[in-house]
């Protein structure tokens, strides 16, 4: 008898947590993706039997536009249908079922989406409108570290806001970064952004770190809000989008918007691809060499409004 999905999802999950290494955030989003694949008609009778089931499953969730049921967008459905495919992959090289579903199942075609990017002039505009070293307000001195470290190191904003003070060396000019998966890797970090951060770090943050009323651990946390506790996601991203307000690049600006910035910039500027692959912190080279596609955009939009006869 095949095993009951629930506890094989869990069972999946716990794999990918435990031996994979897979990070946290990651897990939830297949828990979440799985457990609507369970909860579908039909799915718990015919799960095991084949492919039907999931097949089922993945052409309703295309049906986009309809009342209370909009389908899922291209990217979103890709995602679903690797969570399905690498859990039936699961169950089959453990015994739990006795059809290998997974080689019925295609991946949807994933759109090739350029990132949106600002120019050196823009991202200078934006970091100006956050703040600077002689600000008498801790909130955009701090802002500004932030930003000048997601563009100077080009983190995601998770790995910025995971950040300890003993990660960052003021000394050597290097971050020590967690990325997805729990890989670690040693960024470099400009002589300006470290000019930003030093002032943060001896000045409000000492303060704030006062207000925690616990011993720090690793140094504590690099960035802090106003009650001394580590700066969450969402006011994060609260202070990118209130200097992108300040700059004129409401629309335009999210923090990802600064690390994808970050890596065109280096390649315009004639990096190694595998250099800044390993920057990134990109477990393949084929997501790295999105930003190609990128530069040669910029490359024909200049030459189209500068060479004469374009």
């Amino acid at each position: 008898m095949p095993a009951d999905i629930d506890r094989a999802i869990d069972d999946y999950l716990t794999f990918l947590r435990v031996e994979r290494g897979v990070a946290s955030a990651t897990v939830l989003a297949y828990r979440a993706d799985l457990t609507d694949f369970a909860a579908a008609r039909g799915t718990t009778r015919d799960w095991a039997r084949g492919p039907d089931a999931a097949i089922r499953y993945l052409a309703a969730r295309t049906k986009r536009g309809r009342p209370q049921d909009p389908g899922l967008a291209p990217t979103s459905l890709r995602r679903r249908a690797a969570a399905i495919r690498g859990f039936y992959r699961f169950a089959f090289g453990e015994d739990l079922i006795g059809v290998d579903v997974a080689a019925h199942l295609d991946l949807p075609r994933s759109p090739r989406l350029l990132p949106e990017t600002l120019t050196v002039a823009e991202v200078e505009r934006l970091l100006e409108a956050a703040g600077g070293e002689a600000d008498d307000d801790p909130t955009r001195l701090r802002d500004r570290a932030l930003l000048e470290l997601l563009y100077a190191a080009g983190l995601r904003v998770s790995e910025a806001l995971g950040l300890d003070r003993e990660d960052l060396s003021l000394e050597s000019a290097f971050v020590r970064v967690i990325g997805k998966g729990d890989k670690e890797r040693l960024v470099p970090v400009g002589d300006v952004a470290l000019g930003v951060l030093r002032p943060w770090i001896d000045g409000p943050r000492a303060r704030l770190l006062a207000l925690g009323h616990v011993a720090p651990v690793k140094g504590g946390p690099l960035f802090l809000g106003e009650r001394g506790r580590r700066l969450a996601r969402q006011q994060g991203w609260v202070a990118v989008k209130r200097a992108a307000a300040a700059a004129g690049l409401t629309d335009r600006v999210s923090p990802h918007t600064l690390r994808h910035s970050f890596a065109t910039h280096l390649l315009e500027g004639g990096a190694d691809l595998r250099i800044v692959q390993e920057l990134l912190g990109h477990a393949s080279i084929s997501t790295t060499q999105l930003y190609t596609h990128l530069t040669g955009e910029r490359i024909r939009e200049v030459y189209a409004r500068s060479h004469p006869r374009a």
